[in-house]
């Protein structure tokens, strides 16, 4: 997995979700707003919003490409991401159109050190 500085995590398939830092930070997520499938989105573009019982946030692409799937778990239990957003939790699949994109993002122990302070 990759991660970029708005805690987003991109995986070597092109699933996307937000890290477990931010769905911690987030609260209890009770509606997702999911991208359609075929959106184009650029790196850093709006990708889905969440909304939890302390605020709603954006969920901004780690990477360019065009949406092909949407996580449907999450309209019927859009808690997914808080007991699982690195896994089950994921809210989209992009086919990603720049895999350079990549290298610009973090790996895990470089995110973990920056979330952590150390």
């Amino acid at each position: 997995m990759r991660y970029s500085e708005s805690h987003e995590w991109v995986d070597d398939t092109g699933k996307v979700g937000i890290s477990h830092f931010a769905q911690n930070e987030l609260g209890d997520i009770v509606y997702v707003e999911l991208p359609p499938v075929g959106k184009k989105i650029q790196a850093g573009g709006e990708l889905a919003v969440l909304e939890s019982t302390k605020a709603a946030a954006d969920v901004y692409s780690p990477v360019s490409g065009t949406v092909t799937e949407v996580n449907m778990a999450l309209k019927e239990h859009p808690e997914l991401i808080n007991s699982a957003a690195e896994k089950e939790g994921w809210i989209c699949q992009i086919q990603i159109s720049s895999s350079g994109e990549l290298v610009d993002l973090m790996d895990r122990e470089t995110y973990e050190k920056r979330v952590s302070g150390k």
